[in-house]
């Protein structure tokens, strides 16, 4: 078996040979990942449409509070199964073939939410797109990973993430747009219908964009198909780059490919657990808290309604900019340096929101700071923990392991989406105290990468399992 030191002397041998070809094979996986990246586009889309349909949708159907509450949550529900079938389906099937569905059920999903007559019709179209939430969040990163060169492996699996913050932020405008199309009456009848059924769109493009993309070449390496691999390989990086790819990829070819049970036996415990945790602080920081309740929580600072709309605005806007930023530094800087400022931010920020409620302080310094905590987040541990989970996954469990910790981030996000409310409404908690725990959880992020999570940038993923098994196998 190759050391890890031999496998990057080859690999710096390939890519030296790969300079000739290299702005070729860049648009040619830069086309690949942007095609997967509009996966995140429709999660994002997916996510922010039902905020901007849900008080139509109650007028029209007639809902109560918990009606109303099942509504926005339902796709949440439905992305935990998708996300843990996705695994081993795609590890049977392949990656591709799973896009396909989920591009599909984006489309399906957005028509079949834009007709219902009954409340039932609703929740049952509106579970079909959580499917494909929680299929595509855990495909498309892995996708991209096992396509992308290791030198352009994190600024590419950025996309995602950016995808979905696109997603989320172009959303809001849509929602404006048909909300101002006609009146109150007209929105009841037929505005949410639109807004729902838009998502069609950009899945139709979607799933033809699909034909246009290859295979994931480790995947396919995987089934014994070699050749088709050695072909992707070579229009990624060139024939060295193949080469030395696919050595890569046979040394560790041995080990036969993973049940679901071997996760968490002690060759694949370490890189599951690492994982798991920074999937579950990624949530319980309470990013989802301030997207999901941002006006709420403007509000209950002193502010107006118009005000708190604003607000929430300027925060998407930020959104979208500093993961523009990680995309810019992941490749350079790294991962674990942009998570450790990231987390310390968030602490620092958190904290201080949390006494700002304390001390009853509202308006700017309040919005500053929340918006100081979005920036750390979106530059650092919201695009960076789907990249690394991506990435340190053995070959033979990747898609089953990456389906563990995608039903990490879903329930997780569910556990704040719903506990938020009592939190911050509690006589014995409220909001300050609640941000302060939040701010803890950033502390203990901050804490656990600084000593668990290993440097991926520029490595392969061979040469991070290598390093597992380096390290006895990740023993607990």
């Amino acid at each position: 078996m190759p050391s890890v030191q031999s496998s990057a002397a080859s690999r710096n041998d390939a890519a030296a040979g790969g300079l000739a070809v290299g702005a070729v094979t860049l648009r040619y996986v830069a086309f690949a990942t942007a095609v997967t990246a509009i996966g995140g586009f429709l999660f994002g889309y997916d996510t922010a449409v039902i905020n901007g349909a849900n008080t139509y949708l109650k007028a029209h159907l007639h809902l109560d509070s918990a009606q109303e509450g099942l509504a926005g949550a339902s796709a949440i529900l439905g992305c935990i199964p998708g996300a843990m079938a996705a695994g081993f389906l795609s590890d049977r099937f392949g990656r591709k073939k799973l896009l396909f569905v989920c591009a599909v059920l984006y489309a399906v999903s957005g028509v079949l939410s834009a007709i219902p007559n009954t409340f039932g019709q609703f929740l049952a179209a509106r579970l079909l797109s959580g499917l494909g939430i929680g299929a595509s969040s855990m495909i498309c990163p892995v996708y991209i990973a096992e396509i992308a060169p290791e030198r352009w492996r994190g600024r590419l699996g950025t996309l995602f993430q950016l995808g979905i913050v696109t997603g989320i932020f172009l959303t809001l405008f849509i929602n404006k747009v048909i909300q101002r199309a006609g009146n109150e009456a007209w929105n009841q009848a037929l505005g949410w219908r639109w807004m729902l059924g838009l998502e069609a769109v950009p899945a139709l493009v979607f799933v033809a964009l699909l034909f246009t993309v290859p295979e994931s070449p480790r995947w396919l390496a995987r089934q014994g198909r070699e050749a088709e691999a050695r072909a992707i390989l070579t229009r990624v990086g060139g024939a060295a780059h193949a080469a030395t790819e696919l050595a890569a990829i046979q040394a560790v070819a041995g080990v036969a490919e993973g049940r679901f049970a071997d996760l968490f036996s002690r060759a694949y415990f370490r890189p599951l657990f690492i994982a798991v945790v920074v999937m579950m602080c990624s949530q319980f920081c309470g990013i989802n808290a301030i997207i999901y309740y941002s006006t709420k929580i403007f509000q209950a600072a002193g502010g107006g309604t118009d005000a708190a709309f604003a607000s929430s605005v300027w925060m998407g806007l930020i959104n979208l900019v500093f993961t523009l930023v990680a995309l810019a530094l992941v490749d350079r800087a790294g991962r674990r340096p942009l998570l450790l400022v990231g987390t310390a931010v968030q602490v620092g920020a958190l904290g201080l929101v949390g006494w700002m409620f304390h001390a009853g302080h509202n308006g700017l310094p309040l919005l500053l700071c929340i918006v100081l905590f979005t920036a750390a987040f979106a530059m650092a541990m919201g695009p960076i923990s789907w990249l690394l989970c991506s990435e340190i996954f053995p070959n033979s469990v990747r898609g089953r392991a990456m389906s563990v910790a995608t039903f990490t981030i879903w329930t997780s996000c569910y556990l704040v989406a719903q506990t938020f409310p009592m939190l911050n409404d509690s006589p014995a908690i409220g909001p300050a105290l609640t941000f302060w725990l939040y701010a803890a959880v950033s502390l203990f992020s901050f804490v656990f990468i600084l000593t668990q999570v290993p440097e991926t940038k520029g490595r392969t993923l061979e040469e991070i399992e290598l390093s597992w098994q380096a390290r006895g196998a990740g023993g607990r």
